[in-house]
C-alpha cells in the first residue's frame, strides 16, 4: 500500500469535483435546501383544522359548543350553512377539514338530561389525518362535556376518578419535528454519498480516462481507497453542516455525544459507499447508475422505519429490513439526538451497521477488483 498514490488521487479526485461549477450547489446549497423542505413537510402535526358547520338548534347550548370550537386554537370554522348537502360539498371540494352537525333536538336532550348526538364528519380518504382530526375533536368534546356539566348542574362530583399525571420523555411537546429531523439527516446522508459514489468511476469511463487509471502503478485497492476517500470527507463535512444547521434552525436539541454520531456515519458510509461502488461497476453511464441508484434508495426509505413503524410491516417484510442499514442509523442519530444515548445502549446498532458495511463494502472490492483484471 502506497500512501503516497492515494493521497495523489484524493487530491486529483477533490480537484476534478469542484472544478465542475455544477457540483457545487450539489454539495453545500442543495442538503440546506432539503433539509429546510423536508423539515417543514414531513411532519405529522395538525395545526389548522378548517370546520365546516350546520347548525340546526340556534340555542344557546349549541352556541357554547362553537364558542368551544372556535377558542381551540386547532379548529377555525371557516363555513357556516344552513344545508347539509352544502356541508357535503366542501367536504369532498376540501375546502373544509371536517364536518360538524348539530341536530334541532340538541338542547332539548340536554336539558332533559339525555346524551345528545351531534354529527362529525372527516374525509377518509387520508386515513391517518383523518384519524388525528377526529382524536383532537373528541379531545375538545370531553372538555366541553365537563365544563356543559359544572354548568348545568352546579355541583362538583370529584369522587372515584383516576387522575393520570403524564409526563413525555424526550420530546415534551410531541413535536413530530423532533423526530423527522434526525431521520432527514441521515437520509440525506445516504443519499448524497450513494448518489457521489456511484457517478465517480461511471465519470471516469465516460470522460475516458478509466483505461490511464487502470494502467497506471495504481493498486485495486488504492484505486478504490483514493475514490472513495473524498466522500467519506464530503459526506462528514456534509453531515456536521445539516447538524448545525438543523440544531440551530429547527430548535432540535442535542444531547448525546456528537463525536459518537460522526463516528456511526462512518461506519454507516462503509455501506452507502461499498452500494455506491457496486452501482458504478455494474453502471456504463451517469444515467443508468442514477437510475441504479432509485432501485436502491426508495426501499432503503420505506423499509428504515422513517415513516412507517417496521412493527406493523408484515412479519416477511420485516426480516428484510435487517438488511437496511438505514434503519439501524436512524435508531443511533435518534437515540443520540434527543436521549442522549450512548454506546452502552446503541452497541447492537453499531454491531449490525459494521458487519453490514464490511460485508458490503468487501463485495463492492471484489465486484471492483473483476472489473480491472
Amino acid at each position: 500500500m502506497n500512501w503516497l498514490r492515494v493521497r495523489e488521487l484524493v487530491r486529483k479526485e477533490f480537484i476534478q469535483l469542484f472544478r465542475d461549477r455544477k457540483n457545487r450547489p450539489l454539495l453545500v446549497i442543495s442538503p440546506l435546501i432539503q433539509l429546510i423542505v423536508f423539515g417543514y413537510v414531513v411532519t405529522t402535526d395538525v395545526r389548522d383544522i378548517r370546520v365546516g358547520l350546520v347548525d340546526h338548534s340556534r340555542t344557546a347550548e349549541s352556541r357554547w359548543l362553537i364558542d368551544a370550537v372556535n377558542a381551540n386554537p386547532t379548529f377555525r370554522i371557516t363555513h357556516a350553512e344552513d344545508d347539509p348537502k352544502v356541508l357535503d360539498r366542501l367536504l369532498s371540494q376540501r375546502q373544509v377539514d371536517l364536518g360538524l352537525r348539530i341536530p334541532p333536538d340538541f338542547s332539548a336532550k340536554i336539558r332533559t338530561g339525555k346524551t345528545a348526538a351531534i354529527q362529525i364528519l372527516v374525509d377518509g380518504s387520508m386515513s391517518n389525518m383523518a384519524a388525528v382530526r377526529i382524536s383532537y375533536f373528541m379531545t375538545l368534546l370531553d372538555r366541553f362535556n365537563g365544563q356543559l356539566f359544572r354548568e348545568l348542574y352546579r355541583q362538583r362530583i370529584d369522587f372515584g376518578e383516576i387522575d393520570g399525571r403524564i409526563r413525555t420523555w424526550y420530546n415534551p411537546n410531541l413535536d413530530s419535528q423532533y423526530y423527522y429531523v434526525p431521520g432527514i439527516v441521515a437520509f440525506l446522508v445516504m443519499l448524497l454519498s450513494l448518489l457521489l459514489t456511484s457517478m465517480a468511476i461511471v465519470r471516469e469511463k465516460e470522460a475516458g480516462t478509466m483505461e490511464q487509471l487502470i494502467v497506471t502503478p495504481l493498486r485495486p485497492l488504492e484505486l478504490i481507497l483514493g475514490k472513495t476517500i473524498p466522500f467519506i470527507i464530503i459526506a462528514q463535512a456534509q453531515m456536521i453542516m445539516v447538524i448545525v444547521f438543523a440544531v440551530l434552525w429547527f430548535r432540535i436539541p442535542m444531547v448525546g455525544n456528537a463525536f459518537l454520531l460522526l463516528g456511526a456515519a462512518c461506519i454507516f458510509l462503509l455501506s452507502t459507499l461499498g452500494i455506491g461502488l457496486f452501482i458504478s461497476t455494474v453502471s456504463q453511464t451517469q444515467q443508468q447508475a442514477m437510475m441504479t441508484n432509485f432501485f436502491f434508495i426508495l426501499p432503503f426509505f420505506m423499509l428504515s422505519g422513517f415513516v412507517f413503524p417496521i412493527s406493523n410491516m408484515p412479519a416477511v417484510i420485516q426480516w428484510f429490513t435487517y438488511l437496511n442499514p438505514l434503519q439501524y442509523f436512524l435508531v443511533i442519530i435518534r437515540g443520540i439526538f434527543l436521549k442522549g444515548a450512548g454506546l452502552d445502549i446503541l452497541w447492537p446498532q453499531f454491531l449490525a451497521l459494521g458487519v453490514l458495511g464490511a460485508i458490503v463494502f468487501a463485495a463492492a472490492v471484489k465486484r471492483f477488483r473483476k472489473r480491472l483484471d
